[in-house]
């Protein structure tokens, strides 16, 4: 289970804390989305998470370790059979908590924690070889010199006021980017 924390449990003793997170974690895999505090949302979280990781390795064990939390064997029998194969695909991150502002009675912060069921788009990374790696900056930044080149050439081509222009613009470009360093 997560680690105790220190100070003032949820509403009373650690036995009592032990059953209300256990209870909430049974709402929570029967209505897959439950309103509560903040602060019980975040303590839920943890305990709900290794609940579903053991659910996920569907063996006796598991299930006999998930029973000892969670009583109730139709929540336990809907998280082997239902939840964890939506979420076998996730490494992790199966619960997902929004505030959701203040409670009208009492100012305390509410929160919706909710299962994470929706499926698991991986991101696919582009492994290029080490030396195509190297090869595409040096094409990218050839025709970057293509067009200065062309223009180079046809202000050479052309008459001397253009290119007297060029050389004004040139030494004007490197007092300006110092400018913009600072």
């Amino acid at each position: 289970m997560p680690k105790p924390t220190k100070g003032p449990r949820l509403g009373g003793g650690p036995a009592h804390e032990r059953l209300l997170l256990a209870n909430l974690a049974a709402a929570l895999f029967t209505h897959k989305r439950i309103t509560t505090t903040e602060t019980k949302a975040k303590r839920l979280r943890p305990l709900a998470e290794r609940l579903i990781t053991f659910a996920k390795r569907g063996d006796l064990h598991a299930r006999r370790r998930v029973l000892a939390v969670i009583g109730d064997k139709s929540v336990v029998h809907e998280l082997f059979t239902i939840i964890a194969p939506q979420v076998a695909d996730r490494e992790g991150g199966y619960t997902r908590i929004t505030k959701i502002g203040y409670r009208k009675g009492d100012n305390a912060p509410m929160a919706v924690i909710e299962l994470v069921l929706e499926p698991v788009v991986k991101k696919q990374r582009a492994a290029r070889p080490a030396a195509a790696a190297d090869e595409a900056p040096a094409e990218e930044s050839a025709a970057e010199e293509t067009p200065a080149e062309v223009v180079t050439e046809a202000e050479a081509a052309g008459d001397e006021a253009a290119g007297s222009e060029a050389s004004e613009e040139s030494s004007e470009a490197p007092a300006e980017e110092p400018v913009e360093a600072k």
